[in-house]
């Protein structure tokens, strides 16, 4: 199909496909053909805003041979089985984080994709936009000299007073670990390369939550995870940086990521966002560079992935990055568990960053 526009599937019609919907119809390399839903009404109204000319089950949206890449915004719990579907239908996969909860599961969707010849990339596609990649450029660029240490942090009182159906983000999987921690290890691991060793603590303030907004509002639900983590976390190549993440505080701090470096240090901008400048700090004083590049939001990894296949080049959210981010992250919450130091052993690649002027709306198929 060199030449043509890439086909693509949404499974999962829920809260966070409208942001996806919004940037995939606006990107020319794509056509999105289809919105699948285990509630078809809702994947025919998400289908039905968006424009898209087909919605149904996941069993039709497969049998469609002209979708290349299934973007996949299930739950956690189900993600790598959707994947491996689309997998075993011969389709690429874009998938929302986390990569799996388990790493047997994780292997087993990797090997089944390089199995069947075809991509499996995983959210955040964050590090794509203007914010971050302007961050790194000027880190590699040597702005702060070698990278020594860094601190990532999140606070927060929870997602249960905005979240319609937050239910999910406080069951086995997600928490602040595994819902906001791959935005920032993702961001930490493109300035330092692979983790080697984490050393955690954690804790649950409560057993129980309640919604605070939506038609569920007033419902009480149980607490399956630590709600809040501090981790240590050591790299390959050099440096440590310490992680906060919690959905227990009443004083927000949200986007906090700071590299230490030989001559600066370098204030990045929020991991979860796909903007923001980047502010170095030196003995010169301060300076701000303001973010270059594209500012588009969820959906950037997809367009991304569907050039890189086209072109036969590695894609720059691979697979590879997001199942050590995973590992990163399984052994964050064993090591909180166990009260010991846990190794990571897989390793990741890092990618060359983007050209500032990258326009992932722009035709290029």
């Amino acid at each position: 199909m060199t030449g043509s526009r890439v086909g693509v599937g949404i499974v999962g019609a829920g809260t966070i496909s409208d942001q996806y919907l919004e940037n995939l119809t606006a990107f020319s390399d794509l056509e999105v053909r289809f919105v699948a839903d285990l509630d078809t009404e809702r994947a025919a109204a998400q289908a039905a805003k968006w424009g898209v000319g087909a919605s149904g089950s996941y069993e039709q949206l497969l049998a469609d041979e002209d979708i290349e890449i299934v973007v996949n915004l299930t739950i956690p719990a189900v993600h790598v089985d959707v994947a491996l579907q689309a997998v075993a239908a011969g389709k690429h996969v874009w998938g929302e984080k986390p990569y799996a909860l388990d790493l047997a599961s994780a292997r087993e969707l990797s090997q089944a994709a390089d199995a069947a010849g075809v991509r499996v990339a995983v959210a955040p596609d964050t590090i794509l936009g203007a914010g971050l990649q302007t961050a790194f450029r000027a880190i590699r660029s040597g702005e702060i000299g070698t990278p020594l240490t860094a601190i990532a942090l999140l606070q927060s009182p929870g997602p249960e007073s905005w979240h319609p159906s937050p239910e999910f983000l406080f069951a086995f999987g997600a928490g602040p670990l595994f819902d906001v921690g791959p935005y920032y290890l993702t961001t930490l691991v493109q300035v330092f390369g692979s983790v080697s060793r984490v050393f955690a603590t954690g804790s649950q303030s409560r057993k129980t939550r309640t919604i605070g907004s939506g038609p569920k509002a007033g419902t009480e639900f149980p607490v399956e995870v630590p709600t809040h983590i501090g981790a240590l976390v050591e790299f390959r190549d050099g440096g440590s940086a310490q992680l906060v993440l919690s959905f227990d505080s009443h004083l927000k701090r949200a986007g906090f990521v700071e590299i230490a470096g030989e001559t600066g240090t370098a204030v990045l901008p929020d991991p979860n966002m796909f903007d923001g400048d980047t502010v170095i700090h030196s003995i010169e004083g301060e300076r701000v560079i303001p973010a270059e590049g594209s500012t588009y939001s969820r959906g950037t990894g997809v367009v991304e992935l569907a050039q890189a296949i086209r072109s036969g080049r590695q894609e720059r959210v691979p697979g590879e990055l997001a199942f050590h981010v995973l590992e990163v992250m399984i052994a964050i919450a064993a090591s909180a568990e166990s009260g010991q130091p846990v190794q990571v052993d897989s390793t990741v690649t890092l990618p060359e960053t983007l050209d500032a002027a990258w326009d992932p709306a722009a035709p290029s198929l």
